[in-house]
């Protein structure tokens, strides 16, 4: 059955779209403890990435029943197999960066409806009545009994300039701290804590809602990052243009902010001026939680905090999550990672780049390959260009591999193919030293190598792994006759 039947607008008609398939989606009805349990279920069943092995690629995973609440359901796994992914935007693995490179030009503004249309505020809880809990009424997990507490993973997190009325939309770590306080980390530079610190600057709370549980093209779209998306600009919009229709929004109930109006569950609150906690205050373990190189991060010291106003949510919610690790965060950082390095590339280079893949090992944001044709002898250096375009396109990239057109860039086999047979340590490797990347790289410290001046620091690296231009004819990989394979097995597909 075709997917392009099912429209998706929302993360209810996604899943009909999954529903489809015989591998996609599965249920459960045993009942599951949110905390750490049920990221221990799912690390086994799909989370793959680079989470601790045994692991695996698998279809996304609904719990009907969560312990200690009646009407609430949680998925995960959503986004974490790439070819699920295109099977939600209707397209092929291998065309998704060119789908989102094409919806970064072709932005479609979000909307505002009104609320009796937002089926995000069929039920509504305000902090002012005195039973308000957040744990009462939403199952934040934890991904592993170290956790600093409990988290919500997939929340698109939506605020203004307060200077200029711009909005943005982003996911951040978000720890439930209290009965109506939550936590949220900001790597330095993401937009909404620009957001943050002209509000506080002001002396004044910033408004601000996360939507969780909705079309999965805004949780991709949200995850691209400058220069693609320079501040100002509203990722909501690309989502809009991947759907050919406009993100609808609804005026939040308690604060000066939208919400997302198809969402599951929205919160709403105020990131208070001049307030922070440390992460991990009610458990004391020094950490926080999983996060996307495989590594449990370092409960920050001090944390902006969210006051909450209001929890509205549709009837009978879905909770959605992710494991930190997985292929889920792979696929949403990677993919637009790839759209942005294709937008950079083809303007400097039109033609010369032919794909790019930002794999599963490399956590959607470190490492990236890059499949190139050298069309004659004056391309011969230009796939470094590339690579140092790439660099430009996106700051926390650390290592690019280069790899000719004959490579296939989504078999990491084949590409470790291209480095064994094309490829020389002393005249292959650039190294660019001294370079500012991501905080969340443990071997990007001064403790790792005297080198580093300062954490977050990183030797950037680009492998060549192209064949010399002169030296093409030698290179050419065996040709074998071209058959009907049908012919001895009948129903055979090629790959």
């Amino acid at each position: 059955m075709s997917e392009e039947k099912t429209k998706v607008t929302d993360l209810r008609s996604a899943l009909e779209v999954l529903s489809q398939y015989d591998d996609e989606l599965i249920y459960t009805d045993e009942p599951v403890d949110p905390i750490a349990e049920l990221s221990g279920v799912y690390r086994y069943v799909g989370a793959h990435g680079t989470v601790k092995r045994p692991t695996q690629i698998g279809p996304a995973m609904i719990f009907n029943k969560v312990k200690g609440y009646n009407d609430m359901r949680v998925l995960i796994g959503l986004l974490s197999s790439r070819k699920r992914v295109a099977r939600l935007f209707g397209t092929t693995p291998e065309n998704l960066a060119f789908m989102l490179k094409d919806s970064v030009s072709n932005p479609i503004p979000p909307i505002v409806i009104p609320r009796e249309k937002a089926v995000c505020q069929e039920v509504v809880h305000l902090a002012t009545d005195p039973d308000f809990d957040i744990l009462k009424i939403l199952p934040a997990p934890t991904n592993t009994p170290e956790d600093a507490g409990p988290y919500f993973t997939l929340g698109m997190c939506y605020a203004a300039d307060p200077e200029t009325g711009e909005h943005d939309v982003t996911i951040h770590r978000l720890c439930v701290q209290s009965k109506d306080e939550i936590s949220m980390y900001f790597v330095p530079g993401r937009h909404l804590d620009v957001f943050r610190q002209k509000a506080e600057a002001a002396g004044k709370a910033l408004p601000i809602t996360i939507s969780i549980g909705v079309d999965p093209a805004i949780e991709i779209g949200a995850c691209f990052e400058p220069p693609t998306t320079p501040l100002g600009f509203d990722e909501l919009s690309i989502a809009g243009s991947l759907r050919n229709q406009a993100v609808e929004l609804v005026d939040a109930l308690t604060v000066n902010a939208r919400g997302i109006a198809n969402a599951e569950v929205v919160i709403e609150g105020e990131l208070v001026p001049n307030y922070r906690v440390r992460e991990d205050q009610n458990t004391n373990t020094g950490k926080a939680m999983p996060e996307f190189p495989g590594y449990t991060g370092a409960a920050q010291a001090e944390v902006p905090v969210i006051k909450v106003k209001a929890i509205t949510h549709r009837r009978h919610p879905i909770l959605q999550t992710c494991i930190g690790p997985s292929d889920e965060h792979t696929n949403m950082a990677g993919i637009p990672t790839e759209a942005s390095i294709l937008q950079m590339v083809e303007r400097a280079l039109p033609g010369f780049v032919q794909n790019v893949h930002c794999p599963s090992p490399g956590t959607g944001k470190y490492l990236a390959v890059l499949q190139v044709k050298k069309r004659f002898a004056a391309d011969e250096g230009r796939q470094r260009q590339a690579a140092l375009l790439a660099f430009a396109a996106f700051s926390e990239l650390k290592h690019v591999m280069l790899v000719d057109e004959d490579v296939d860039i989504f078999d990491l086999n084949d590409v470790i193919w291209a480095m064994t047979t094309r490829y020389q340590g002393d005249v292959s490797t650039v190294f660019i030293p001294g370079v500012r990347c991501h905080p969340l790289d443990p071997s990007s410290d001064p403790a790792f190598s005297p080198s580093i001046r300062d954490h977050g620091i990183a030797c950037k690296t680009i492998f060549d792994c192209t064949v010399p231009y002169n030296l093409k004819a030698n290179f050419q990989r065996s040709e074998f006759l071209d058959v009907d394979v049908n012919r001895f097995i009948p129903g055979f597909t090629k790959k």
